[in-house]
């Protein structure tokens, strides 16, 4: 892993991402830091957050990366990430549900490595 220097893009996006209730997409994170840093910068922020395994990206249902916090999570090996996160139809918010896990069962000489559920629907907010 490499050792990367800690700037003031990075320690604003991480707390941003930590403190958030929802996954945010890297135009939310954009949005809300402003001039900090450019789209490149943020980019890479966030590939740098991912490497360290201080944030898991989560795909909503349009295709959209958003990241979320990491708790007990390493260099190349997240944690506790098999979880529904779900995603609303009317706000497009990705929250993690931590207690609701998933299970399935694959066909024979299979195995799973990494998984990732992400249910559609409409958020209590929205109801």
């Amino acid at each position: 892993m490499k050792n990367y220097r800690t700037t003031t893009a990075k320690t604003t996006i991480i707390g941003l991402i930590e403190n958030s209730e929802i996954a945010l997409s890297q135009q939310d994170i954009q949005d809300k830091i402003g001039n900090l840093c450019n789209r490149v910068t943020t980019y890479r922020v966030l590939e740098r957050l991912l490497e360290e395994g201080k944030v898991h990206k989560v795909l909503d249902f349009d295709g959209v990366a958003k990241y979320s916090s990491c708790e007990n999570c390493e260099h190349d090996h997240h944690h506790d990430h098999h979880h529904v996160h779900f995603s609303c139809t009317v706000c497009n918010k990705v929250t993690c549900l931590h207690n609701v896990i998933p299970t399935f069962k694959l066909p024979e000489n299979y195995t799973a490595q990494d998984y990732n559920f992400t249910v559609s629907g409409v958020c209590p907010e929205c109801n």
